[in-house]
C-alpha cells in the first residue's frame, strides 16, 4: 500500500486490484493533474487495465473536475475503470440490517402458524399473528389471524385477516375463492366462482377491501430485505 501525509493535494493507496486516489477539490486542476502524473508515472505498468477510485471527501459536485481527472487516467495510464467512492449505507439502516441478522433466524421462536395440508369444512383456525397454509382452504372453514393469511392453495372459506383491527394484513392465495373476507373491521363478500382461478390478494384501500393481481402489483416488492416475524 501506498501513503503520502495528509497535507498533499493528491494521496494515492491500494486497494485490492486497483488503487484508491483522494484529492482535495479546491486545488487548481492543473496542480493535482501534476501530483496524479507523479504518483502513477512510480507505478510504472502496475497502473496499466487497473481500477480507479476517485473520492473527493465530503466535498459535493465538482462532476467536472472528476471527469476531467477520470479521461486524464485513461489517456496517459491507460487505466482501465475509473469510478467515484460506493454509497455508504445510513447508519440507522445499517444497524437495523445488523440488529435483524443478529436475532439468530435458526432459533428464533416465531408466532407464525405453518399448516401443511387441506383445511376442511368445520375447521377453524386462528393465530395472534400471520397463518400459512399449504394445501387448499375448503367452503366452510374459518381462519383468523392477527396478521397477514398466506394461502398456497384454492381459498374457499371464510378469512378474517389483521385481527381485530390490522388494517395492513393482506390475505393471499393461489387460487382466490373466499367466501367472505374480513381485514380488520372492514368486511366483504365472497368471490364469484366463474372468475378464472389465479394468485391474487385482498388489501385495504380507501373504505373498502380490493381484490388484486399478485403478478401485476406483488405486495411483498416494497419489503427490502428479510425480517424475523
Amino acid at each position: 500500500m501506498i501513503n503520502f501525509n495528509s497535507t498533499a493535494p493528491v494521496k494515492l493507496k491500494g486497494v485490492g486490484d486497483g488503487f484508491w486516489i483522494t484529492v482535495d477539490p479546491s486545488c487548481p486542476e492543473d496542480v493535482l493533474k501534476s501530483e496524479i502524473h507523479k504518483l502513477f508515472k512510480n507505478l510504472k505498468h502496475l497502473a496499466v487495465n487497473a481500477s480507479v477510485v476517485i473520492d473527493i471527501g465530503s466535498a459535493k459536485g465538482h462532476d467536472d473536475l472528476i471527469e476531467n481527472i477520470k479521461s486524464y487516467l485513461k489517456e496517459t495510464f491507460d487505466i482501465a475503470r475509473v469510478s467515484k467512492p460506493p454509497k455508504k449505507r445510513s447508519i440507522p439502516t445499517e444497524r437495523i440490517r445488523q440488529r435483524d441478522l443478529s436475532k439468530g433466524w435458526n432459533h428464533h421462536k416465531s408466532d407464525v402458524l405453518m399448516l401443511r395440508g387441506r383445511v376442511r369444512s368445520g375447521q377453524k383456525i386462528e393465530s395472534r399473528r400471520h397463518i400459512i397454509i399449504t394445501g387448499d382452504v375448503n367452503p366452510g372453514s374459518e381462519i383468523s389471524a392477527g396478521g397477514d393469511v398466506i394461502v398456497l392453495g384454492k381459498l374457499a372459506g371464510k378469512i378474517h385477516a389483521g385481527c381485530p383491527d390490522n388494517e395492513n394484513a393482506i390475505i393471499f392465495a393461489l387460487e382466490f375463492k373466499p367466501t367472505q373476507v374480513r381485514i380488520g373491521a372492514i368486511a366483504a363478500a365472497g368471490i364469484d366462482e366463474e372468475i378464472s382461478a389465479k394468485p391474487e390478494y385482498a388489501c385495504i384501500e380507501g373504505d373498502g377491501i380490493v381484490v388484486k393481481d399478485y403478478m401485476k402489483t406483488n405486495p411483498f416488492r416494497k419489503m427490502p430485505w428479510p425480517e424475523a416475524i
